[in-house]
């Protein structure tokens, strides 16, 4: 299959970058990694007239760790994040999770910003943005906004980045101290999309009693479905947290679909089973910090 017909431009610098997209408009698409547009490219299921690709804007492939979090630019590789140890310091959730998107030879050229922008309920970095509280910068001539994660996400493969806007980072939220996260998910095969997926945030006290406790959910609705089961695990040490309750919480808030690869109920089962073992695991590693 092929593309449809596109000029293609190769901007040296960001500012140019930005005049490009702003003229193209609705027209105009972003090339950074590549994973998700050239396959949407070839199945004619995108047809942009312009596509502007980034990857000479070297200033983009950063990865830094501020006292807030994890700024990842546009440009930085989901292998780059991953083999990170400052990062996995800061942020072990985003190791989590990227161990789990799709295969290496994807993670070698996939960018982390690439996938918050293309907006799949069953991609696990959407999710990780959702439960951290993070947030995504879009820059445009002569100026930038920060769109958190809980506006960001507007539907399927939809998010709040605009016509001739460039997101050009997203910060991920550093860990408060005695927090813990996990990232589960069952895919019909290691690498594909998950069938569903739970990444947790559980916070203690100084006592070690649970404060905070969420969940946020993959391919369980038409975004990242984002609940807090503090309530239902009770403010009590992780060995006497009801679990089960919390499991059930989270059942009940997901709105998942019937597709070919499984049922709503089906995809209902397992986001209970992942949300209960996620959060244990979460609690556990919130003990040891």
């Amino acid at each position: 299959m092929k593309p449809p017909p596109f000029d293609y431009h190769a901007p040296r610098s960001v500012g140019e970058a930005l005049e490009t997209l702003a003229a193209a408009g609705e027209h105009g698409k972003v090339l950074a990694g590549g994973q998700s547009l050239i396959p949407m490219l070839n199945m004619r299921l995108a047809a942009p007239r312009h596509i502007v690709d980034v990857n000479r804007l070297t200033g983009l492939a950063t990865v830094a760790v501020e006292p807030g979090g994890v700024r990842v630019g546009a440009l930085a590789r989901h292998a780059q994040v991953e083999r990170s140890e400052p990062v996995a310091a800061a942020q072990p959730l985003l190791r989590q999770a990227l161990r789990l998107v799709a295969h290496p030879v994807i993670r070698n050229r996939g960018t982390v910003v690439g996938s918050l922008v293309h907006a799949d309920p069953a991609a696990e970095l959407p999710a990780v943005l959702a439960l951290l509280g993070g947030s995504v910068r879009l820059a445009r001539p002569g100026t930038t906004r920060d769109v958190p994660a809980a506006d960001f996400f507007t539907g399927p493969l939809e998010s709040a980045l605009e016509p001739g806007e460039l997101a050009v980072s997203a910060l991920f939220p550093a860990l408060p101290p005695r927090s813990g996260t996990a990232f589960h998910e069952v895919a019909r095969r290691h690498g594909d999309y998950a069938v569903a997926g739970i990444a947790a945030l559980v916070r203690l006290d100084d006592d070690l009693r649970i404060v905070t406790a969420r969940v946020a959910c993959v391919s369980a609705g038409p975004v990242p479905m984002l609940v807090d089961v503090a309530e239902a695990c009770g403010h009590r040490p992780p060995a006497s947290a009801d679990w089960e309750a919390a499991a059930l919480a989270v059942q009940e808030r997901v709105e998942p679909e019937t597709d070919i690869h499984a049922t709503a109920d089906y995809r209902r089962h397992l986001v209970g089973v992942l949300a209960e073992r996620a959060l244990r695991d979460a609690a556990r590693e919130a003990e040891h910090r």
